[in-house]
């Protein structure tokens, strides 16, 4: 068989090979619904709460934050900074003093 026949017949076979997958079922999208966990907690009110709830309840629960170790205004300044960093977090630069301080004050009652 001559090459050339040779390598018709291969390129007619790739070439059948797409109408071969659309005779299969159809992608089928289905919507799916997730049910996220509901915490009881809250966080205590204060200067800075509204804040906290506006930038960090994205990803965060109430019960998350209140069980954090105390930690010193510049460990929470790089937490938050690899939060938007990192994890792209939609936080608010004016509102980080705030957040910080709220967090620092919250440990230390």
């Amino acid at each position: 068989m001559p090459r050339s026949r040779l390598l018709a017949i291969v390129l007619l076979g790739f070439a059948s090979m797409p109408s071969a997958a659309l005779a299969e079922a159809p992608l089928e999208l289905k919507s799916v619904t997730v049910e996220l966990p509901f915490g009881d907690k809250v966080i205590p009110p204060g200067p800075g709460a509204d804040e906290v709830s506006r930038n960090c309840f994205f990803c965060h629960s109430a019960g998350m934050l209140l069980y954090q170790p105390a930690m010193p205004k510049s460990a929470w300044i790089k937490i938050i900074d690899k939060m938007i960093d990192v994890y792209k977090a939609p936080v608010v630069q004016a509102d980080i003093p705030a957040i910080v301080n709220y967090l620092t004050d919250l440990e230390a009652k």
